[in-house]
């Protein structure tokens, strides 16, 4: 009897761009494992690859070497179209600056999603409600971001990344635009979600973040420095203490 295959795979993944007619090795050489129901970090200095490496793993860009696969598929081997709608079904992704559509109120901004998944009105609504009360928001429904504290838009931005029930979570420097407190608050959501069965990857610079999580991969100049385990996780506090 074999193992379950890892959710995602990485395999002497590297990515390499080109500026002014250089090459410039963004991430170089990485491999490692992401399981399912994991929480992990991946942490470094600005230019260190995160973001880069990030893209990668969240199939909106492909490496320059090396496999990243999805579940055992090669993601390389997938169609433009078919890795469209990989990304659309299978990844969520939260951004520092939130990414909400001002004109639209908070359920209408969760459910956007769905439509790039043919979901159709009724049920896109009903999934929002359910998602927007996963994070606690269902009274804001219908609040417009510009009515909402910081906060308040990244619990919305949490609940759009979890409404087509995705495999992972991609959250890049989620607390970064939030004070201390709020910080605080979105790091332990995201760890009552964890707690539910949410695979969840945060990408950050920041030390403390990476103290929330059980797993932390360091990267420098593009490679990995280490990748630590922790038995159990030190207790909770506000990231600014």
């Amino acid at each position: 009897m074999t193992d379950a295959l890892p959710l995602i795979s990485l395999r002497s993944v590297g990515r390499t761009y080109r500026a002014g007619g250089i090459a410039v090795a963004a991430v170089r050489n990485v491999s490692f494992d992401i399981e399912r129901g994991e929480i992990l970090a991946v942490m470094g200095p600005s230019g260190s690859g995160k973001s880069t490496l990030m893209n990668m793993i969240g199939l909106l860009d492909l490496p320059s070497e090396g496999v990243i696969y999805l579940e055992g598929t090669n993601v390389a081997d997938l169609s433009e179209d078919r890795r469209s709608t990989l990304r659309a079904r299978s990844i969520g992704f939260v951004f520092q600056s939130y990414n909400l559509l001002a004109r639209h109120n908070a359920i209408e901004n969760v459910a956007l999603p769905l439509v790039y998944c043919g979901v159709g009105h009724k049920e896109r609504l009903a999934r929002a409600e359910e998602s927007l009360a996963a994070v606690g928001m269902v009274h804001r429904a219908h609040h417009f971001p510009r009515q909402l504290s910081g906060g308040e838009q990244q619990r919305i931005a949490i609940a759009r990344a979890l409404i087509a029930s995705p495999l992972i979570v991609l959250a890049d420097e989620p607390t970064g635009a939030l004070d201390s407190r709020t910080g605080a608050e979105i790091l332990a959501l995201f760890a009552a979600l964890n707690q539910r069965g949410q695979t969840i990857v945060m990408i950050t610079h920041d030390p403390r973040i990476a103290t929330q999580c059980r797993r932390t991969i360091r990267l420098h100049d593009g490679e990995i420095v280490s990748d630590e385990t922790v038995a159990a996780l030190l207790p909770r506090r506000s990231i600014g203490s």
